[in-house]
């Protein structure tokens, strides 16, 4: 079973839902327990459930693999959030771009945008390969879409904002000119979160993510979802989410629901400190470029303004450090509030060299050609005080760039005199 093979009709912006988005966070899902009254829901861990009489299973549920109230609960809110009719999570982002892929019939041809998260580069490249998914990457999607689509074609895979260099799509442009070929347009929608951003009311067939990041939001959670609106695609994403059995725990999918219910106000927060963070890298002599779309210098900032949330850039950054991939390691190790590591949205403050760390799988000559160079930074602004995130940035910069040049110039030399 595949997809379209006939134009699809490019839906127009969905209807605002009936409550806004933080009234859907904190109820959308969340029914109160009938017997006891408690508001939060509790923790389903049982495998398997009761049955009446064969084949008669006593309520909605059978075996945790098909189904599970966490999940479900779960699964409603996100796709109350991103205007969705439906939406179904996985064990993690990776498992959510392998099932839709897997969804596509051997000899499908696949068009995706060139700088795309590296996990999903590593999928793309040496697995879909393996049952018959080839995929071609560009890094001007808008542009020559058309020239890339081939009878073959089945889906359009878009990163926007990219990782990690912040590159925007416009989402509808791309989703009219695949569905004239009646192709899929998927849209990884993790850097925007669906407060920011619902890429389903700019065209989009399915929207992704990595809930690991924003949605889940505390960086103790592993997992994916998937929100879409067609029941053909529901059938068939729903066989395989059953089928290959990559699925959330109902812990998992308790803790990512909770995460969810604050998601509006951690954006919000998240926004407005890398806002602070991007403006003060912006005007330091230390750096070479900034990559946000917050930012007025940005060149989709148009972009930014149409699709995202008040024109929010997010709380997702990247620049160029002076000095090459040595200032940017110095930089990562000389921060005191952001932490060195990979991963991105949770409420602390994460920093890392991409070339070295997430897209380090990525080979250089492609990497390179998407902006990805050794020297430039990531950054993920969680939730702190936004004064404090500036300050920490600023230090980092003189340290990683201006006290080795320093370093250097008094080699040989104590208190002026030579030793």
């Amino acid at each position: 079973m595949t997809f379209a093979d006939h134009p699809i009709d490019t839906p127009p912006r969905a209807p605002s839902p009936v409550h806004r988005f933080g009234t859907l966070a904190v109820h959308a899902g969340s029914p109160h327990d009938p017997s006891t009254g408690a508001v939060i829901e509790a923790i389903s861990l049982s495998t398997t459930f009761a049955q009446s009489s064969v084949g008669k299973p006593i309520g909605a549920y059978e075996y945790s693999r098909s189904s599970n109230p966490n999940r479900d609960n779960f699964e409603t809110a996100v796709a109350a959030l991103e205007h969705a009719k439906y939406a179904l999570a996985f064990a993690s982002g990776s498992a959510t771009t392998a099932v839709i892929l897997q969804s596509l019939a051997a000899g499908s041809h696949v068009v995706s945008v060139s700088d795309v998260y590296g996990g999903t580069h590593r999928y793309f490249t040496q697995v879909a390969k393996a049952h018959g998914v080839k995929v071609t990457f560009t890094p001007e999607i808008e542009v020559d879409i058309r020239d890339h689509i081939t009878p073959e074609t089945k889906l359009v895979w878009i990163e926007t904002p990219s990782n990690p260099t912040l590159r925007l799509v416009d989402i509808r442009t791309v989703a009219t000119a695949a569905h004239e070929h009646g192709i899929m347009v998927v849209v990884d929608n993790t850097f925007m979160s669906p407060y920011v951003q619902n890429p389903l009311d700019h065209g989009a067939d399915i929207v992704v993510h990595s809930v690991t990041k924003y949605i889940n939001g505390h960086s103790d959670v592993v997992m994916g979802v998937a929100a879409f609106n067609s029941d053909a695609m529901k059938e068939r994403l729903g066989f395989l989410q059953n089928a290959i059995g990559a699925i959330p725990s109902p812990f998992d999918c308790w803790l990512a629901h909770r995460g969810l219910k604050t998601l509006h106000l951690r954006a919000r927060e998240a926004t407005t400190n890398a806002t602070a963070v991007a403006k003060a890298l912006e005007s330091s002599p230390h750096v070479i470029a900034v990559n946000y779309p917050g930012l007025d210098s940005h060149p989709h900032r148009a972009i930014a303004r149409k699709q995202h949330r008040n024109g929010m850039g997010g709380g997702m950054l990247s620049f160029r450090i002076k000095g090459g991939h040595g200032a940017a390691e110095r930089f990562c190790q000389t921060t005191n509030i952001f932490t060195l590591a990979e991963s991105l949205g949770g409420v602390e403050s994460l920093v890392e060299v991409p070339s070295s760390m997430t897209h380090a799988g990525i080979p250089r000559d492609q990497r390179e050609a998407v902006g990805v160079f050794d020297d430039l930074v990531r950054i993920s602004c969680g939730v702190e005080d936004a004064e404090d995130l500036k300050a920490d940035v600023l230090q980092a910069l003189e340290r990683a760039v201006v006290w080795p040049k320093i370093s250097n110039g008094l080699n040989g030399f104590t208190n002026g005199h030579a030793s």
